[in-house]
């Protein structure tokens, strides 16, 4: 079967661009961007993508080539674009080893959390710190960075700083809804009171040893209701996916 021919109307991109954007301007892409457009997806001058600087609006533009590794996007105008979810949350996460910690980061950017804290806890297996936590950062940021440009999300959540699980609780506001996962304890989801509209919740799950009594003390303390995924142990991986798919369902807009 022939493939359809691209519309010159639709964008084949969604490309996130650190550059100020406005009708008229005229974009220089970063070479690891010019070559994805113009070798992996064969973009041709004069395609139309959609551009978004990570904060809100998203632009439709054309694009040029000028080499294997340059190109432009001229912008053309605004689009009416809304695919940020009316639920917004924080997914506190305890850090986890090899690629489970970009899975986490990479689906919960799909499923529209609005920011990620990676935590160091008691049971981690991963210890960072100083320079190596800043790098493991700013990669964490760019799995963000490209889970919204292949969902076609506009805001890019910020990944905070490794930082310890008492410092990141104290510093918590005390009304805010909060929630954490607990492998055979707590209410469902569904159970849960809907938060008020325009609030921000805070999602917390805990590394692959889970948290140890003193943590879970602490987290309880800090106000945090504990949540039951079902009679299944998950993967720490996989638990705050299952739960923001949950709430989304519930309270968001799937």
């Amino acid at each position: 079967m022939a493939t359809p021919a691209k519309s010159a109307s639709t964008p084949q991109a969604h490309c996130w661009v650190d550059a100020t954007l406005a009708p008229g301007a005229r974009v220089e892409l970063p070479p690891e961007l010019a070559h994805h457009l113009g070798r992996v997806l064969r973009l041709q001058d004069g395609d139309s993508v959609t551009l978004f600087d990570g904060r809100d609006p998203v632009w439709l533009a054309t694009v040029r080539f000028g080499g294997k590794h340059t190109a432009w996007a001229d912008v053309l105008q605004l689009l009416p674009e809304q695919r940020e979810s009316p639920l917004q949350v924080t997914l506190g996460q305890g850090l986890s080893t090899g690629d489970r910690m970009d899975m986490t980061i990479q689906k919960s950017v799909e499923l529209g959390v609005a920011a990620i804290a990676p935590l160091a806890t008691a049971r981690a297996v991963l210890k960072l710190a100083d320079e190596r936590a800043e790098k493991r950062r700013q990669h964490w940021q760019r799995v963000a960075i490209a889970a919204c440009e292949q969902s076609k999300r506009q805001r890019v959540p910020s990944v905070w700083a490794v930082e310890g699980l008492e410092h990141w609780l104290a510093g918590l506001p005390a009304n805010a809804p909060k929630w954490f996962l607990c492998a055979h304890q707590g209410q469902r989801i569904a159970d849960l009171p809907r938060p008020a509209a325009g609030s921000m919740g805070y999602l917390l799950a805990g590394p692959e040893g889970g948290f140890t009594e003193r943590e879970r003390a602490s987290i309880v303390a800090a106000g945090f209701a504990p949540v039951r995924l079902g009679p299944r142990v998950l993967r720490t991986e996989t638990a705050a996916m299952a739960a923001l798919a949950a709430m989304q369902t519930l309270w968001g807009d799937f």
